[in-house]
């Protein structure tokens, strides 16, 4: 995966809630859970920028041996609209950081990964939250069966056969499959080669 993969991700992710924000401008709609979440849909979308942001950070910086010690924080005043920019911003400064690197460049993520490592967790992180966000806000969207194809094949290697947004669904604990209870913890693989 590449650069190109979390450019495609962050366009699907307004085009699913650019026009949530616009037809829903009260904070308080954005109160409510992000579909399986506890968290509400605006933490969820603060989330996806705050990822992408350290996704950047560590590649960029080649931290070699643990997550840099920082957080991104957005000031309570920020609307959804605001959020969402942060969260498309984030994802243009993790694009940047992979077409930047160099293929034989590693950072931390619970092991040596590498940019397609890196742009993965990018595109992976956007997919499921913005899913998770439009399923709080009864909005029906899916994430782009190709991009859930490459996720798969490079985060979750013992995922099962099945429609790929599905089965991308399943591995991270949104929905059960047909013979696939719901999932309570999984593990994805980002790390190594």
């Amino acid at each position: 995966m590449n650069a190109d993969d979390v450019d495609a991700a962050k366009t699907a992710m307004l085009a699913a809630l650019t026009p949530a924000v616009r037809a829903l401008p009260a904070e308080a709609d954005w109160a409510v859970p992000a579909g399986p979440l506890e968290w509400s849909c605006r933490e969820t979308a603060a989330h996806i920028a705050h990822d992408l942001m350290a996704y950047a950070t560590q590649l960029t910086a080649r931290a070699a041996d643990t997550y840099l010690p920082l957080d991104l924080t957005i000031r309570p005043e920020a609307t959804p609209a605001q959020i969402l920019q942060i969260a498309a911003t984030s994802a243009d400064l993790l694009s940047i950081a992979l077409r930047s690197a160099t293929p034989d460049a590693r950072a931390w993520h619970w092991g040596p990964t590498d940019p397609s490592g890196f742009a993965a967790l990018g595109v992976n992180e956007i997919l499921i939250h913005t899913s998770d966000i439009c399923a709080g806000l009864a909005i029906d969207w899916f994430p782009p069966p190709p991009l859930c194809a490459a996720v798969l094949s490079r985060l979750f290697p013992y995922a099962p056969p099945g429609d790929p947004a599905d089965v991308l669904l399943w591995c991270t604990g949104r929905i059960a499959l047909p013979d696939h209870p719901r999932r309570t913890s999984w593990t994805l693989r980002a790390a190594g080669d």
